[in-house]
């Protein structure tokens, strides 16, 4: 059963491959004119869950992301960049990164409940 620790630390690691994923999203795009430049990917998070340990309580939170390099369709000019899926891909990780700071920050309130502190 996962523990309230544990808990803390799946939302933080999911905020943390959010926050990533935005960053991967922002170097793709200002190289988007870049003659050449191959779009880089980061994992999933069930992909990096999996990676990283073979059960919940297992799991190595301090392990780097893994980026493997995009499989999108290559421009004349050699760029693999697509400006749309980048966009959409920076989009969806502000959602997770909400979601994820969401679930952190109620779970702490729950606890802090629990032990009879009101804020």
């Amino acid at each position: 059963m996962l523990s309230d620790m544990s808990l803390f630390q799946i939302y933080g690691a999911m905020a943390r491959h959010a926050a990533e994923t935005q960053r991967v999203s922002a170097e793709n795009l200002s190289r988007a004119n870049e003659p050449g430049y191959k779009a880089v990917e980061i994992e999933s998070f069930s992909d990096f869950m999996k990676r990283t340990g073979p059960t919940i309580e297992k799991i190595d939170f301090d392990q780097p992301f893994e980026l493997t390099l995009s499989q999108s369709v290559t421009a004349p000019n050699g760029n693999s960049v697509s400006v749309e899926q980048e966009v959409f891909k920076s989009a969806e990780a502000v959602g997770k990164h909400q979601m994820a700071m969401t679930v952190y920050t109620k779970t702490l309130d729950m606890m802090k409940l629990a032990l009879g502190h009101r804020n």
